[in-house]
């Protein structure tokens, strides 16, 4: 699986230094902005990543990139901060950054760094995944079947259910069986993850 790095920085020595390192790894491939409008000008074109990011630069500062961000989930940002600067660091943290890096920087540490940030936007994708899957199959269920989904939700036997929609509980069942089929599960418990899953109903 190839894995895309975004450096943004406007210093050209830490940048080449920064790709030197990275370009040991061959499943990275790497994209270096010299700052963070230039950045944010190709932004909504790029690929998923993890973004290296200078704190202090001239035009859009990394906090600026950040806000502009605003966690959209494409990117995992990390902070390259000068030393001293760890107060403005957790100030990014808080803006969405996953982690810091206190320049000079060590090589070990870096990639440690970066390795989590892509191992948590990999699980963000999965997630994400399982999402639109879940939100696919609920799509599928016609309005009826969504009102039984509901009550079955909420707890209610199939008798209640057919009050309350004013239908047998044998039309119930039927709707019921459909459902399970379309959502492609065996069992409530299962229809009901499907359903949270997709956002369909609030877990609490």
């Amino acid at each position: 699986m190839t894995r895309t790095i975004y450096i943004v920085d406007d210093d050209d020595a830490v940048r080449a230094s920064l790709h030197s390192l990275l370009s040991v790894r061959a499943d990275l491939v790497i994209r270096s902005y010299r700052s963070g409008d230039a950045f944010l000008a190709e932004a909504k074109e790029l690929d998923s990543g993890v973004l290296l990011l200078d704190f202090h630069m001239p035009g859009a500062s990394g906090l600026d990139v950040l806000h502009t961000l605003d966690g959209n989930g494409t990117f995992v940002p990390i902070i390259l901060t000068g030393q001293g600067n760890v107060g403005l660091a957790v100030q990014a943290m808080k803006a969405g950054a996953l982690d810091f890096i206190e320049k000079p920087y060590e090589a070990d540490q870096l990639m440690q760094v970066v390795d989590g940030a892509f191992a948590r936007l990999e699980a963000d994708t999965d997630a994400a995944a399982r999402v639109d899957q879940a939100s696919a199959k609920i799509a599928r269920l016609s309005p009826r079947e969504t009102d039984v989904l509901k009550g079955l939700i909420e707890g209610r036997s199939n008798k209640v259910i057919a009050y309350e929609l004013d239908i047998s509980p044998r039309t119930v069942e039927i709707y019921r069986a459909n459902l399970m089929e379309k959502l492609e599960v065996r069992s409530l418990s299962e229809a009901l993850r499907v359903a949270f899953a997709a956002g369909l109903f609030p877990k609490d």
